[in-house]
């Protein structure tokens, strides 16, 4: 099955007080996010991450609201969304290595889109794991604009396997839950801790990649524009 090089879309049909459950997290104010099940780059998402409160130290972890196209302040408008990272350069390119280093965060989601065949005649799949809930692993940042600060965020992809072994090109870096901790601890890595934590994710994500199975969901989700992003028969298998 081939496919682009990226994730591209996804679902997540969670409601925020599932998120919060899930990731035991102390709360949220993304109180306006409704379950989607067609989510493309540069859409608001949820993100799970930790903050350290610097006068008490206390580490607090939350559901917010993130634009799904990383861009940290320093970088000039871009006209290519910036929303996939990958495991071989995180650690490693300008990009990305500063926010690696100290702000880590999940991307909870039901599962992600890939397409076999050519252009006009694409075929849907939708690819899912065990739980309704995957986490992949994600980096973000936060920037001024206007009055206020706007979070954004990246997912990172690794090389993809899925359970039957298929070979596709890229595919989210899942985490299970014995890693969220050490993934989302808002520490600043030093060089040999960004080695530690990219073999963390590699190994981890290895471990989910041969539990995700995929089926074919109906053309309707082809088109990011055209498809309802609230219709839930989008991720249902086709008979």
């Amino acid at each position: 099955m081939q496919t682009g090089s990226m994730c591209g879309r996804f679902a997540n049909d969670a409601k925020v007080d599932e998120m919060i459950q899930e990731f035991v997290a102390q709360g949220g104010d993304y109180r306006d996010w409704r379950p989607q099940y067609s989510i493309a780059p540069t859409q608001v998402i949820p993100i799970v991450r930790e903050r350290q409160n610097r006068d008490t130290g206390e580490v607090t972890r939350s559901v917010d609201a993130a634009v799904w196209n990383f861009h940290p302040s320093f970088m000039k408008e871009s006209k290519r969304p910036q929303f996939n990272t990958r495991i071989e350069t995180v650690a490693s390119n300008g990009l990305w290595k500063g926010a690696f280093a100290s702000s880590r965060c999940l991307v909870p989601m039901r599962g992600y889109y890939e397409w076999t065949g050519e252009p006009g005649h694409k075929q849907a799949f939708f690819l899912h794991g065990e739980q309704p809930m995957l986490a992949a692993a994600g980096i973000y940042t936060a920037r001024k604009v206007g009055d206020g600060w706007e979070v954004s965020t990246s997912i990172v992809t690794r090389e993809a396997r899925d359970a039957s072994g298929e070979v596709h090109d890229r595919m989210p870096v899942f985490l299970d839950r014995d890693a969220w901790d050490e993934y989302l601890a808002p520490v600043k890595l030093d060089d040999a801790g960004k080695e530690h934590m990219v073999a963390l994710l590699d190994a981890e994500s290895e471990k989910v990649a041969s539990t995700i199975a995929s089926y074919e969901v109906d053309r309707k989700v082809n088109n990011s524009r055209t498809a309802d992003p609230e219709d839930p028969s989008l991720i249902e298998p086709l008979d």
